[in-house]
């Protein structure tokens, strides 16, 4: 017998089919938003740059002081203080090794944001102040720039300040024409290890020996080779070796496998209180007794909350040659735009705020080797850029009303 759908009429046959193609095409549609709730849903804040931190950040879904606002962040990616910013600027996912597209929500900085760059900033109508309103630029928490070494049988390094310029601009080449308790040190060619990237801790490193000696480094600048005013890899002085490394652990192992040599990394990569592994600078090693003696120098920026923009630049204090304790500290920065069309990225940004600036974070940024930001400075930041009475404040409704990073 004939099936039954034999007998229909042609037309209906074509209208059965478009039907069931609509249903198709309306189940892959309703699959697609699916998916994309979902995506959303799980959407984190992006950002990473400075490697000076990481560890303290956290470089896995979940660790670190920003998964402190769980569900949060995603993974911080260092990737040095100059691609951080450059990610951050530019929203480009790229610069820190992700796929083309995903919002970049912050950036980690040693490097202090420039006035150049805040003034392209606020002069982009489309990756700037007017699309993702104005920029804040706040301390998280205070670093050393400690000096690794590694010369067979030292235990001891004493240096000036002077005499790590003329190191690392290639002067003093031989630890032969270093004095170690009194008598010369062996000889040995120093091998000098820098970062290859631009880096915020070169930035903190280079503004000390500038200050110090601006005959031997004569420019401040999160580019080694901008610094000391040749490139190392081909145009270094007579005598003198240099060993580019990536990141601050690239610097660390450079250092450790190379008899002779001397570097700079954050305390997080370095036993920054041992005399054996670190030189001590003017007399002081980078414990924190020392590094806070050196931090009391700051003063608050004059704020006033009631103001539509503060400067991002007033908020992080510099400090090229500081008058007692360890002479080469700073603070390792957060970026953020101040608004966020995303909800949810803006309510986990200011709970991070808030965590980091009442103490919360404090003994986790101790046990990392760094100094937490003062009490003073926390409750500035607190009142200025989360208080509900600011209109400083992430995500404050009235600078915000239709702006905001994407989702």
């Amino acid at each position: 017998m004939a099936s039954c759908k034999s007998y229909l009429p042609q037309t209906y046959k074509h209208d059965e089919r478009r039907f069931f193609m609509f249903k198709r095409t309306m189940i892959a549609a309703s699959l697609a938003v699916a998916a994309l709730a979902s995506a959303q849903s799980m959407a984190a804040v992006v950002g990473g740059g400075a490697t000076l931190p990481e560890k303290l950040y956290g470089t896995t879904t979940g660790t670190g002081i920003l998964a402190s606002s769980i569900p949060g962040f995603n993974a911080y990616i260092g990737v040095g203080s100059g691609d951080g910013k450059k990610a951050f600027f530019g929203n480009d996912s790229t610069k820190l090794k992700l796929a083309a597209g995903i919002t970049v929500d912050y950036a980690g900085s040693d490097s202090i944001v420039s006035a150049a760059e805040l003034a392209a900033y606020n002069a982009d109508a489309v990756k700037g102040r007017a699309a993702f309103g104005p920029l804040i630029q706040i301390p998280a928490e205070a670093t050393s720039v400690t000096v690794p070494y590694h010369i067979d049988g030292q235990t001891s390094l004493q240096l000036t300040s002077a005499q790590l310029a003329d190191i690392f601009a290639g002067k003093i080449t031989n630890w032969n024409q270093v004095q170690f308790n009194g008598t010369a040190g062996p000889n040995l060619q120093i091998k000098v290890v820098y970062r290859l990237e631009t880096s915020g801790t070169t930035e903190i490193f280079t503004n000390h020996l500038k200050t110090v000696k601006p005959a031997s480094v004569p420019a401040v600048s999160n580019s080694f080779a901008t610094a000391v005013g040749f490139n190392p890899a081909t145009g270094a002085p007579a005598g003198s070796s240099y060993i580019g490394a990536t990141g601050s652990q690239g610097v660390a192992t450079a250092v450790a496998d190379n008899n002779g040599a001397i570097g700079y990394v954050s305390p997080d990569f370095s036993q920054f209180d041992q005399a054996s592994a670190v030189a001590s600078i003017n007399g002081s090693l980078p414990t924190k007794d020392k590094v806070q003696l050196a931090l009391t120098e700051a003063t608050l920026p004059t704020v006033d909350p009631t103001k539509s923009v503060s400067n991002p630049i007033d908020w992080v204090p510099t400090f090229p040659n500081p008058a007692q304790g360890y002479p080469i500290v700073g603070y390792t920065n957060l970026v953020f735009s101040q608004c966020y069309k995303d909800s949810t990225d803006n309510i986990r940004i200011r709970n991070f705020l808030n965590r980091h600036n009442t103490g919360v974070n404090n003994s986790a940024v101790e046990s990392h080797a760094f100094i937490p930001v003062p009490a003073n400075w926390q409750k500035a930041i607190l009142d200025t850029f989360y208080a509900t009475t600011s209109s400083l404040r992430v995500g404050d409704p009235n600078t915000c009303n239709g702006i905001g990073r994407p989702l």
